[in-house]
């Protein structure tokens, strides 16, 4: 029998999330560091060299804190895999038993829902408990390099839009020119994003603008009231 394979949304959650999450963190820290340091009446060079200290600590940042995160994640995963393994091992009837209720509960009658944990446990006892008792399949599972690279390589692309921003306008224009053009790329890169999740671009987009107009009004404050005390 051939096998129908489908792509689904959910597929991407794992690399999605932490490229969103990098490039978007990239775009806004960068740009609101930009628009910050030049409300404070910086050159330039002082300018692209925060911005660039910016890309290079945030990539890093970004690498560890997902790598970090989504390991402890894969830990609890083995942890609850390897007690599930022993209690198969341990008590087989009781979880022959555990994973009929399961079934039972998801609305099969009693009989058949013996004869699915049957099966199942047949073929694959653990696989089928990971899935239906654990919730772990193979599409959610935690990939702590995948996340770490593509959170590191994101954010490093999505502050790039700022510091080139900041490279080629006006020295008067710096504060103007970087706050347009890094909002208008947060909204495509939110609405992008939405659209690869199944949802709206419109949502997508206006709510990552929103926290990015925020975020560089709040750091330009900062910037203007540090230039102007220091």
């Amino acid at each position: 029998m051939s096998r129908h394979h489908e792509r689904h949304y959910s597929e991407r959650i794992g690399w999605l999330r932490a490229s969103v999450l990098g490039a978007n963190d990239g775009i806004l820290s960068t740009a609101s560091l930009v628009v910050g340091v030049a409300a404070a009446s910086a050159s330039r060079g002082e300018i692209l060299t925060a911005g660039v200290a910016s890309l290079v600590a945030g990539a890093m940042s970004m690498a560890a804190g997902e790598y970090v995160s989504v390991s402890s994640q894969a830990d609890t995963e083995k942890a609850d895999l390897a007690r599930e393994s022993q209690e198969l091992e341990d008590d087989p009837t009781g979880e022959r038993r555990e994973l009929a209720d399961i079934y039972v509960e998801r609305g099969l009658d009693a009989d058949l829902a013996q004869q699915v944990a049957d099966q199942l446990m047949a073929h694959d006892a653990l696989g089928a408990h990971a899935r239906d008792e654990l919730g772990l399949t193979e599409i959610h599972v935690a990939r702590p390099i995948q996340a770490a690279v593509a959170s590191a390589a994101t954010f490093a692309v999505g502050a790039a839009v700022p510091l080139i921003l900041a490279l080629v306008s006006p020295p008067a224009s710096v504060i103007l020119l970087v706050a347009i053009g890094s909002l208008v790329s947060l909204a495509l890169l939110g609405g992008l994003a939405a659209r690869a999740g199944g949802a709206g671009m419109l949502t997508g987009a206006v709510r990552v603008t929103i926290w990015g107009i925020l975020a560089m009004i709040a750091t330009a404050i900062v910037g203007r009231l540090f230039g102007t005390v220091v």
